[in-house]
């Protein structure tokens, strides 16, 4: 081997070092810095004849794409469980726990004990407005826990908006980057913190929307949704979301933009072509996911049984129930009620036996034509059938008789009176009642019911289906009957002559509170598997502190679990992609090594020549 070939040797080796060092420093300077994978130098060694050397081949960075596939789905997951654990966190505090001074659950046991207390003692005035007090106190805490589900949901819309900005600029970003990394010019150092960089987008991205990432192996990276719905390659989709404003229990999801009265999110594509993220269920896992599932149906369902409490409230000191009277006619027999206090949303119950079944059917007034036909069978077997009153009782009648079929005749004998019998001789059908319920709008004169509490318009609650529903968003409107909180002597006086000292009001009023049972719609939440439940406002309040209690824990379970999970990832990433300082140190003295070997060449290369010159 020459003397020249020896020189160009150690020089060669000098810069592989001196590259090495470089890609060393950088690995020291960023051993903190989230997200940075380390460098390492790849070298190509070379032999001719008499001698070998080594060149600098590139530098190479660390990176295990199933392992940043993995951090990119168990992020969006993280993302998903954060956001949860973080709503329904403050939704427990806003209900409090069972017991507590300020709770639902104790605000309605007071007051029952105010009207139990009243059944003894009618005649005396602290106790009537100890009544009044407790129902005004039930009233407020509906109202506030309304208006905060109603502000956590406004929350999450504004948290979608910010969520949408930042998407759109990691994704402008990611698109730059991409652009960037085209250059296949730029030098090793450069295009591993174009990477690192690239990942970090990607990790933010995935944090708030579900992704699934394809490299190319010029570094490029192409995202999509789990579903399989491009975000970015050549150019990059942008995120389309339009506020739904002041956010009220009225305001919906609905994928009719007629109907629709939260805000909407999209996704459009470079081409220009628009998805809705919400009505094709694109959204998983993320942030943004759960903050729509928040919104829209989590929160939502807290409103309903909120909703269903303040009804229940309402309709147990209002209703007034009548019996149905017995009737027979040639042989067949059966009940007659007269329907003229019904208003839309009050109903009527018949009760019967056909071929050895029993069967209940419910008969709503129902005055929207939108909302019919409406005939039904819920869960607990009742049939509920919506009729429009608006053509008379007798036509009432009718519809119901051709609803219910032979076995059983529904006629209208006179005024507004509804006649329902069996089909006598046949004996295969047998009526065993006939029940009017009907709302008291006032606070005398109509039995021992008392509307109470009323709409915020001072309206009386009917549980009316016409429209958007009466029910929907009554616990933000319940309010205290004026009438009755400027004279407590409403509580007891059912009629002008009621002597003060009577208690058949305040008995009817904390029986029906204790007894009469309601079923709650299936938006409430208020479900068990397959079935919608029902009972007394009592129970709705506890099944409401069991079903939030049960989602509040799972929640918190699954923030727990995927916080395990991203701490054993972080662990698996610092191991193959961090930097060990160490390994550092123990490389840092090889390159020093090596680079001094190759100057003692370099020098002793000198020395000859020098020599060689003097001669």
């Amino acid at each position: 081997m020459g003397l020249s070939v020896s020189l160009a040797n150690a020089l060669t080796g000098m810069l592989t070092s001196q590259s090495g060092l470089e890609v060393l420093s950088r690995n020291v300077a960023n051993a903190g810095t989230p997200g940075y994978h380390k460098q390492s130098l790849t070298i190509d060694e070379r032999f001719t004849g008499v001698s070998s050397y080594v060149r600098e081949a590139g530098v190479e960075r660390a990176f295990t794409a199933a392992l940043e596939a993995q951090a990119q789905t168990e992020t969006g997951r993280m993302g998903y469980a954060d956001v949860r654990a973080d709503f329904l966190s403050r939704l427990e505090l806003y209900l409090g726990m069972p017991g507590d001074a300020n709770s639902i659950d104790t605000r309605l046991a007071d007051f029952q004990s105010a009207l139990q207390a009243l059944t003894t003692s009618p005649d005396d005035y602290a106790t009537r407005a100890q009544v009044l007090a407790q129902a005004q106190g039930m009233a407020e805490t509906l109202n506030s826990l309304s208006t905060n589900v109603q502000t956590m949901r406004r929350e999450a819309e504004g948290q979608i908006a910010d969520a949408v900005g930042n998407l759109n600029q990691s994704l402008s970003s990611l698109e730059r980057i991409n652009g960037q990394l085209a250059d296949t010019t730029r030098d090793g150092g450069s295009r591993a913190a174009l990477m690192d960089e690239r990942d970090r987008l990607v990790t933010s991205i995935s944090e708030l929307i579900d992704v699934r990432a394809q490299y190319g192996g010029d570094g490029r990276v192409a995202l999509f949704t789990r579903s399989g719905i491009g975000l970015i390659d050549e150019k990059a989709s942008q995120f389309v979301f339009s506020s739904g404003g002041n956010l009220s229990p009225n305001s919906l999801y609905s994928p009719d933009d007629a109907a629709n009265g939260v805000g909407t999110l999209a996704l459009r594509t470079p081409a220009g072509f628009e998805i809705d993220l919400i009505d094709n269920r694109v959204l998983n896992s993320g942030r943004l996911a759960a903050l729509v599932e928040l919104r829209d149906d989590t929160l939502v369902a807290a409103q309903g049984q909120l909703d269903e409490i303040a009804a229940g409230l309402a309709l147990a000191m209002s209703t007034v129930e009548t019996d149905g009277t017995a009737v027979s006619s040639g042989g067949a027999d059966g009940f007659e009620v007269d329907l003229a206090a019904l208003q839309a949303g009050n109903d009527f119950v018949v009760s019967y036996t056909e071929g050895g079944t029993d069967k209940i059917v419910r008969v709503v007034r129902v005055d929207d034509p939108a909302k019919l036909p409406m005939d039904q069978t819920g869960s607990d077997g009742v049939r509920t059938i919506g009729l429009d009153f608006s053509g008379g009782i007798g036509a009432v009648a009718a519809a119901l008789d051709a609803a219910l079929g032979a076995a059983v005749t529904v006629s209208n004998p006179a005024g507004t009176t509804i006649r329902i019998l069996d089909d006598g001789a046949a004996g295969t059908t047998d009526i065993t009642s006939l029940v009017g319920r009907a709302t008291a709008t006032g606070t005398q004169g109509e039995g021992l019911g008392v509307s109470l509490f009323v709409d915020s318009d001072g309206s009386a609650f009917t549980d009316s289906l016409d429209g958007a529903t009466q029910k929907l968003g009554f616990a933000s409107r319940i309010r205290i009957n004026s009438a009755v909180a400027s004279d407590n002597t409403l509580l007891v006086k059912y009629a002008t002559d009621t002597p003060l000292g009577e208690s058949a009001r305040p008995d009817y009023l904390a029986d029906r509170l204790a007894s009469l049972s309601f079923q709650a719609s299936e938006a409430s939440g208020f479900t068990q598997g397959n079935f919608v439940l029902s009972g007394t406002v009592r129970q709705f309040v506890e099944q409401m502190f069991n079903h939030q209690g049960n989602a509040i824990a799972a929640a918190k379970q699954s923030y727990d679990a995927q916080s395990s999970t991203m701490e054993a990832l972080a662990q698996r990433a610092e191991r193959d992609h961090g930097v060990n300082i160490d390994e550092e140190m123990a490389r840092l003295i090889e390159l020093q090594n090596a680079y001094a070997a190759n100057a003692r060449v370099v020098s002793i290369a000198r020395d000859l020549i020098e020599q060689l010159m003097s001669i």
